[in-house]
Order: C-alpha cells, then structure tokens, then sequence
C-alpha cells in the first residue's frame, strides 16, 4: 500500500497588479517556505491577510503548496 509523506508547505499570496498593454490582468505572486503543516486554511488566510496588509497592490488569492513524497 502507498504510504504519503507531506515533506514542505509553501505560501502563495497572488497580487492583482492591473492590466497590461493588451488589456489582458496582469499578477504578481510571493511565495513563503517553510510555512507549519499543520496550519489550518483560516490561520493561513489571516496570516495572508496581514502580509497583504503590508502591500501596495491588492491581494487576489491565496494558495497553499504541499509537496508530498509517495512510497510503496
């Protein structure tokens, strides 16, 4: 049977930072490693939300990153 292994957590806050030449939505992303695992979506969110805080641009979403290992 396999057995998964969550080896890192990683970040993403993805910022809206308007409209190119072409009209096309242009965003920027920062990524934070070494986040706890074991963080709920809500501490993740407020943790997100205190980070944008700090920004110019506005926050469009947030993303969380697991990289797992899967062994037989």
């Amino acid at each position: 049977m396999a057995v998964e292994t969550l080896l890192e957590t990683q970040l993403s806050l993805v910022f809206d930072m308007g409209l190119d030449e072409n009209g096309k939505a242009k965003t920027k992303r920062k990524s934070y490693s070494n986040v706890k695992a074991s963080a709920t979506p809500d501490q993740l969110l407020q943790a997100a939300q205190a980070i944008a805080s700090l920004q110019t641009e506005a926050l469009l979403y947030v993303e969380r990153n697991d990289t797992n290992q899967i062994n037989a």
